[in-house]
């Protein structure tokens, strides 16, 4: 496996956009520090749709997606609860659960979340399997300097972190839209197949800076070696 990139305790700056093809980022340990954040030059937001995938064998919480702006620490969040069936979103400061997600350790996921600001409506789908649609915030969008960061929970804006909910695994293809991607969009992200780059972050041309310990590697797969 071929090793790009090593900072340890040290900022980077991605200087223009990088493509992650076939490429993860590593959290190879707990901290209250090392994480990626992620840079867009949007700062209204009245939809949404969120992709990754991720792998991890962690059976506490565990942080996936967090975005905090100044009104808002929670303005979206995706978080993974101990409960291997259960997950906690959170929009405009709004939380809720979702029970019943067939979740196991060690293992790729991949997930996607959708939300609306008219409708008011959150979805979301686990290696395309849906949830119940369900009201969660309506009439606000999600607004001011919005900060992005994968590995860490930002209970204030841009910090507040918390080694017992960092994330430890690895993550890919992360992409964000500023609109509700339709089923069929979201099951070819699922299987791999053709589907529009997000708009508001593309793992393809991806602006991040890299804090602390994470890695940058080539995605692994498992296959037959003879």
């Amino acid at each position: 496996m071929a090793l790009y990139l090593l900072l340890l305790m040290v900022t980077a700056c991605a200087a223009t956009p990088q493509d992650l093809s076939g490429q993860m980022f590593t959290f190879p340990q707990e901290t209250n520090s090392a994480h990626v954040r992620l840079t867009t030059s949007r700062q209204v937001l009245s939809a949404v749709t969120v992709c990754f995938r991720s792998f991890s064998d962690l059976r506490r919480d565990i942080t996936l997606f967090s975005l905090s702006t100044p009104s808002a620490d929670n303005d979206f969040g995706i978080y993974k609860l101990a409960a291997t069936d259960e997950f906690e979103m959170w929009i405009r400061n709004t939380k809720m659960d979702f029970i019943g997600q067939d979740y196991k350790l060690n293992t790729w996921h991949s997930l996607c979340s959708t939300w609306d600001s008219g409708s008011g409506l959150f979805q979301m789908w686990l290696d395309g399997q849906p949830s119940s649609r369900r009201f969660m915030s309506a009439g606000s969008s999600i607004s001011g300097h919005i900060i992005i960061v994968l590995g860490q929970d930002q209970d204030s804006h841009g910090g507040g972190f918390d080694i017992a909910q960092s994330f430890v695994g690895m993550m890919s293809d992360v992409h964000m839209w500023d609109h509700v991607l339709s089923p069929c969009e979201i099951q070819n992200y699922v299987h791999h197949l053709n589907f529009p780059p997000g708009n508001v972050l593309n793992w393809n041309e991806l602006e991040f800076q890299i804090i602390g310990r994470v890695l940058i590697e080539d995605k692994q797969k498992v296959e037959t070696c003879y």
